[in-house]
């Protein structure tokens, strides 16, 4: 695991704005994109309510979308960018794909905590190897989800 640069913050402000049109859904906000040689090659947010799909999480949208893009499968050579760490089925999608760098704005409080704790030895294993950087910009991912749940206490929403 390494520290995070200006790089990192960038994309992540944008996988933010995603998560926040999420927000604006009433969908759970979490936002994500996928970077190739500096250019976005995927996006996508939570649509698990709008779309009546269990696997509607923001990560298996961008991934979809980038191999639609990218015209493949294996997303090799990307980073994907996402505002919340990754449930176990996205995690899966996540190896099978192929991504090199997985950048995570901040992680899960509850169910399934500490998830890439967990399978470290699977993200370290010879054939996954993935680079892993966390909590970048920690606060604003944070903070967008705790408003959310907050909201949804109050039935704002």
């Amino acid at each position: 695991m390494k520290k995070y640069n200006k790089n990192d913050s960038y994309w992540m402000n944008i996988a933010l704005f995603f998560a926040k049109i999420a927000f604006f859904q009433r969908e759970v906000p979490v936002g994500s994109i996928l970077v190739k040689s500096d250019k976005i090659v995927g996006i996508g947010w939570n649509k698990n309510i709008q779309n009546n799909d269990p696997t509607g999480h923001s990560e298996i949208i961008t991934l979809r979308n980038s191999g639609k893009f990218l015209k493949n499968y294996r997303l090799l050579n990307t980073s994907l960018y996402v505002t919340l760490e990754p449930c176990m089925m996205c995690l899966g999608a996540i190896l099978h794909s192929r991504i090199n760098k997985l950048i995570i704005g901040t992680k899960k409080k509850k169910i399934f905590k500490n998830i890439l704790y967990r399978n470290n030895e699977i993200l370290n294993s010879k054939r996954f190897k993935i680079k892993i950087v966390k909590n970048v910009l920690q606060n604003e991912c944070s903070n967008l989800l705790k408003n959310f749940f907050l909201n949804k206490r109050k039935n704002i929403f």
